[in-house]
């Protein structure tokens, strides 16, 4: 017999889905097979598995312990995976989250088998501090509540806890939060605007296009951006992100003339080349930089109102400090320190 007693990252969902996570081979027909005969019960009592779980609650398996063994992998996937992994950048941490810097390179979550992306390096970050064991990885997995590009670097929110995932989540699911990025982009701007227009996406080519109207399958997007320092050649960018699509500011940016530095996908080749020489630059130079939450109650209570900001990687920094800036040279300072 094994008996789970239910925690705060364990509380809010539902039976069946609990045991799916813990049995993670079985069918779903023998869980629910074993629920009907009373093997599995809730707080003592037969249950249909539809029950949402409180803190507190006791699921008992009355199932020999080779039977368990053989529904469950050896070790969860995580703890299979995390040689190699190295610690986060850490901006922030709580009991319910961590503030990531992410480095430009990093995938946010593995695209197959074999990545190691930033979740793995915070679970294997949990696990070594103690705050996580293998077994808790059985029916509960730190996550990310933001996703980054690969060649993108900074702000990345991660939950330790599921009142840490399901508030962040929440948070940037409906945009309550304000998201700010810096970049350097091609041309001289010297004045703020607020960009609109409708994105789509060509899956063949992982590519979006833009369009000043809507088409089917497009999405609304909206960009803001404030200058920060400039020349004849380029501008560095505090762009606030409104909406947050696929390759947004790339794409929208692009669109009016400014492409990102850096940028092979929607950029000039032949600026990019040039600076790829000089300065080894090959990826997008797009950093999130700042991340600003609204008023919070509850479990995040503590972040409530709170501005977070990542460190610029540095050859970004150095470009920013060694350019020749006809205007905002203090300031361009002064927004990175």
């Amino acid at each position: 017999m094994k008996e789970l007693i239910i925690h705060d990252n364990e509380a809010g969902q539902r039976l069946d889905k609990l045991l799916r996570k813990y049995l993670s081979e079985a069918p779903g027909s023998f869980i629910y097979k074993m629920l009907r005969k009373k093997n599995i019960v809730l707080n003592g009592k037969k249950a249909t598995g539809n029950e949402h779980l409180k803190k507190g609650d006791s699921v008992k398996l009355f199932l020999a312990d080779d039977t368990i063994a053989k529904f469950q992998v050896s070790k969860p996937e995580h703890v299979q995976q995390l040689k190699g992994t190295v610690k986060p950048d850490i901006i922030y941490e709580d009991h319910n989250v961590l503030f990531i810097n992410k480095p430009s390179g990093m995938l946010s979550q593995k695209a197959k088998e074999s990545d190691i992306s930033v979740v793995e390096n915070v679970t294997a970050y949990l696990l070594n501090s103690g705050q996580l064991t293998s077994e808790d990885l059985r029916t509960f997995r730190p996550s990310i509540c933001n996703r980054l590009d690969r060649n993108t670097s900074g702000l990345i929110v991660a939950g330790k806890s599921l009142a840490g995932l399901q508030q962040m989540g929440e948070l940037f699911k409906e945009r309550t939060l304000k998201k700010y990025y810096l970049c350097i982009v091609k041309g001289r701007i010297q004045k703020p605007a607020h960009i609109r227009g409708y994105l789509y996406k060509d899956e063949k080519t992982n590519t979006v296009h833009l369009s000043s109207r809507q088409l089917k399958d497009s999405l609304p997007i909206e960009t803001e951006y404030m200058p920060i320092a400039w020349n004849a050649e380029m501008t560095l960018l505090k762009v606030h992100l409104i909406t947050g699509r696929t390759h947004q500011i790339r794409a929208h940016l692009a669109s009016t003339g400014h492409p990102l530095l850096g940028d092979y996908k929607y950029g000039n080749r032949n600026w990019n080349d040039r600076y790829k020489k000089d300065w080894k630059i090959e990826d997008q130079v797009l950093h999130a930089y700042q991340l600003s939450l609204p008023a919070m109650e509850q479990e995040l209570e503590n972040l409530s109102g709170k501005t977070f900001y990542a460190k610029v990687p540095n050859l970004f920094w150095n470009l920013i400090k060694e350019t020749a800036w006809e205007h905002g040279t203090q300031e361009a300072l002064e927004v990175l320190h």
